[in-house]
């Protein structure tokens, strides 16, 4: 099989600024040999930062259990992939994931891009960041003019509390201090639903879970499933167990 791509997912709210990021991200964090692809959704309206962005072909993903459809150029060596910022973005995670196994690749890394001022104007919004951050890699803190000290300094303790292992770092002017650290392919997310090797939960006959060093009888039966990432976890009824804002009603 020939070398797949680096895949990245870029989250965040429309006018986040994730156009600007994703600039200096190319042009500062790529070499001349490489050669990028950007994938906006069918829904993202022009922009004119589009004419300096490699834009390959929209992707399309109609909602529920229906397959994202995605178009990568063969001859693409990064693709970024720019999620729908007017969408639920655990909904498209879970689509995105099945695009990614169906079509044999693996994810480089997660960014989410966050509009300091939008989060500081709703606060209820750090839910909805907190679902975002829980699957990305680098948090990239952008639109911080005008946004108080105090509520950065919250922003940034809320999730150093919880040890979330992303890297969080400034952007200044659209620009990132290394884009080459940024775009590292290492892992350093909550979620472990883009691991290659699972999580697995152990459970009994009466469905308890079994602690790994808990002793069982020899003929007890065992049942094995990978674990299921806490923001998938639906109720009876279909909806999601760990539930965000609908970002739509914020912008």
């Amino acid at each position: 099989m020939a070398d797949q791509p680096l895949v990245y997912l870029i989250l965040g709210a429309a006018g986040s600024g994730r156009r600007e990021v994703l600039t200096d991200l190319i042009e500062a964090g790529l070499t001349e040999g490489d050669r990028a692809v950007v994938l906006l959704p069918d829904a993202e309206p022009a922009h004119e930062l589009d004419a300096k962005l490699p834009l390959g072909p929209r992707w399309t993903w109609p909602g529920g259990d229906a397959p994202l459809a995605a178009v990568v150029p063969e001859e693409s060596t990064h693709v970024f992939f720019v999620a729908d910022g007017r969408r639920n973005p655990i909904d498209q995670i879970e689509a995105f994931k099945n695009w990614l196994a169906a079509h044999g690749r693996v994810l480089a890394r997660a960014i989410c891009v966050v509009n300091c001022q939008l989060g500081e104007k709703h606060p209820p919004l750090l839910a909805w960041y907190e679902g975002c951050i829980h699957f990305a890699d680098v948090v990239l803190l952008n639109r911080r003019e005008g946004v108080e000290n105090k509520w950065l300094s919250d922003f940034l303790t809320h999730f150093k509390k919880q040890y979330y292992p992303a890297l969080f770092e400034p952007v200044r002017a659209g620009r990132v201090h290394n884009p080459v650290a940024i775009l590292e392919p290492e892992a350093r997310r909550m979620s472990h639903l883009f691991d290659e090797e699972q999580d697995w939960i152990f459970t009994n006959a009466d469905g308890e879970v079994i602690e790994e060093d808990e002793e069982t009888d020899d003929d007890e039966e065992i049942e094995a499933a990978p674990a299921e990432d806490p923001y998938l976890v639906r109720r009876l009824g279909g909806r999601r167990q760990k539930e965000i804002p609908d970002i739509a009603k914020f912008l």
